[in-house]
């Protein structure tokens, strides 16, 4: 593990001008610029309030549009990071071919890209909270834990899903299929409380509530968007409950995820 972060920090730069080169290339030619990067989260923000007003969602004192917006932020982080992660090898193509590097430097620099855009999203955040005449707490203090356990979960399907995508190109287009489904299975059109209320207060699915309460968080995200909304806008400290499940099975399948892209990076040159 000392290896690749030495690794990482010797292609430090080189990081740095492919984040650039994917910035520029991304929004050179586009008239609202990396405006349009805060506009997914802003648009399914709309959405799911309009929705929310003929299905009723309960979310407590805190208004619906800014929860969601909350909710948002890490999921679109963590979508695009883990798309644009998958592809990002057989998008370098001419790079791997040229010169040898760590090839896991591509679905990094997928994912810093997104922290880019990620800042410009926290600037729209802030001015809904100020908007709503909200403050964070110390709590907030939390946040870049958050994100970085964004990340890590990010990297884990980027690693395993950029190696397959060299022999198949399927899962590129598979994977955002996947993730989109992925969000009905996570808290970003209702929040976690809904779901503990449910299963684990009213016990709605009878002896098998708890069970189906643990295989829910066993979702990264379900814990990494609960802990945001509450660090972020109830003053709360992160629900570990919540968080630990999904950070056990992280932990686990990303050293076997890295292992494996460095397993099949050997012949990234010859079959791509």
């Amino acid at each position: 593990m000392i290896t690749v972060f030495k690794n990482l920090y010797q292609y430090r730069e080189l990081i740095a001008a492919l984040t650039w080169k994917n910035i520029v290339l991304r929004y050179k030619q586009a008239y609202l610029g990396i405006l349009w990067a805060v506009l997914k989260p802003i648009m399914l923000m709309l959405i799911f309030t309009l929705v929310r007003s003929f299905v009723g969602i309960e979310t407590g004192r805190i208004p619906y549009p800014i929860l969601t917006f909350a909710a948002l932020l890490p999921w679109v982080f963590f979508q695009e990071s883990a798309s644009e992660g998958v592809s990002s090898v057989t998008s370098n193509a001419s790079l791997i071919k040229k010169i040898y590097f760590p090839r896991e430097v591509f679905p990094i620099t997928a994912m810093v890209t997104k922290i880019v855009e990620l800042g410009i999203s926290f600037f729209i955040l802030a001015g809904m909270m100020i908007y709503y005449k909200m403050m964070p707490s110390l709590y907030a203090l939390w946040v870049p834990a958050i994100i970085l356990y964004t990340m890590i979960v990010a990297l884990t399907i980027s690693f395993f899903g950029a190696a397959i995508n060299v022999y198949y190109r399927d899962m590129s287009q598979a994977l955002p299929i996947a993730l989109s489904l992925l969000m009905y299975g996570s808290p970003v059109m209702y929040p976690l409380s809904l779901v503990y209320q449910k299963l684990i207060v009213e016990q709605a699915a009878g002896h098998w509530s708890n069970d189906l309460y643990t295989l829910y968080t066993l979702n990264p995200l379900a814990g990494i968007i609960d802990s945001f909304q509450r660090v972020m806008l109830k003053g709360l400290p992160p629900d570990f409950e919540a968080l630990y499940p999904g950070l056990v099975l992280t932990l686990v399948i990303l050293p076997l995820s890295y292992v494996f892209f460095k397993r099949a990076e050997n012949w990234f040159a010859d079959v791509i």
